[in-house]
């Protein structure tokens, strides 16, 4: 094991002795909004769009000059219109029918794309300015045979299995850039439970959501990413939330602190799959920080 993997499983436990710790997200909450009206979606239409973020209708983009990309597929939102109807009813007091307008109110939909599917109209959701970590950039670029990484979705961080793609908000979306890394280092090490990396999921990817793998799954993400943001240099900047995390996903196995060991071993595999490394770089390492 190497000596970054037990320098944050102390710290992590150090962490937990201090008792429960909030976990906070670290970007904004970006829900579904008409791009134009900048007015946010609501009821059963927060469910049925897919995403976070700005959408528009086809008659906006085209107003505004967009374009829609090719095999984009456009999605649906639902509302109530009224409108009054002739209808024939008996009166009560003589017995005759009689003709009335009587209000009702009737379920249409329209069509809308997300503006990650639009071309040619920029975001205007408020981001503020970040400066990149060069080292953990380097993180980044040195993982061979990484899975597509996309921002298409501003008010959600997954990684899906199936499709082999990691979604994060961008960096500007985050209220700092340390969380921006940790976030994406978590869904890295998820990604490593591919079956084409180290095969921690099943080829079909459904058995992970289960509930007592899914949680040793989300114990092995976000230690992997406390280990990842050590290697960056910006452990002490994430370590409270990576440990709030931690505790939260714990609760779900009873508090049972040996799970930590067995998932921080798993998660081991996955840092030295992300940095290509292998035994004798480690055990190199491991040498070299005993003599600083």
């Amino acid at each position: 094991m190497s000596k970054v993997h037990d320098i944050v499983l102390e710290r992590i436990l150090q962490q937990m002795e201090k008792g429960e710790i909030p976990w906070i997200k670290g970007w904004g909450n970006n829900p579904p909004i008409n791009y134009v009206t900048r007015k946010p979606y609501t009821g059963i239409n927060v469910l049925l769009l897919s995403k976070g973020g700005e959408y528009l209708t086809f008659r906006q983009v085209q107003q505004l000059g967009g374009r829609i990309k090719k095999g984009a597929k456009s999605e649906i939102v639902v509302f109530f219109k009224p409108y009054t109807k002739i209808v024939k009813e008996e009166d009560p007091e003589t017995g005759e029918i009689v003709e009335r307008e009587k209000e009702l109110l009737v379920l249409r939909y329209y069509h809308v794309f997300h503006l990650s599917d639009i071309e040619g109209i920029p975001s205007k959701l408020k981001k503020t300015e970040h400066n990149p970590i060069e080292e953990a950039e380097k993180i980044l670029k040195g993982y061979k045979n990484a899975p597509i990484i996309s921002h298409n979705d501003p008010n959600a961080a997954y990684y899906i299995t199936e499709k082999d793609i990691i979604n994060v908000p961008e960096k500007g979306l985050f209220q700092n850039i340390y969380e921006y890394y940790s976030t994406l280092f978590h869904e890295i090490i998820h990604s490593t439970g591919h079956p084409k990396r180290l095969g921690r999921f099943k080829e079909n990817g459904k058995d992970i959501f289960g509930s007592e793998s899914y949680s040793i799954e989300e114990l092995i993400a976000e230690i992997g990413a406390a280990m990842l943001c050590e290697h960056a240099s910006i452990y002490e900047k994430t370590i409270k939330n990576n440990t709030a995390y931690i505790q939260a996903w714990l609760k779900q196995l009873q508090n049972n602190k040996s799970w930590i060991f067995t998932a921080a071993g798993k998660a081991q595999k996955a840092v030295d799959y992300v940095l290509g490394r292998n035994e004798s770089e480690e055990e190199q390492e491991n040498e070299e920080l005993l003599y600083v």
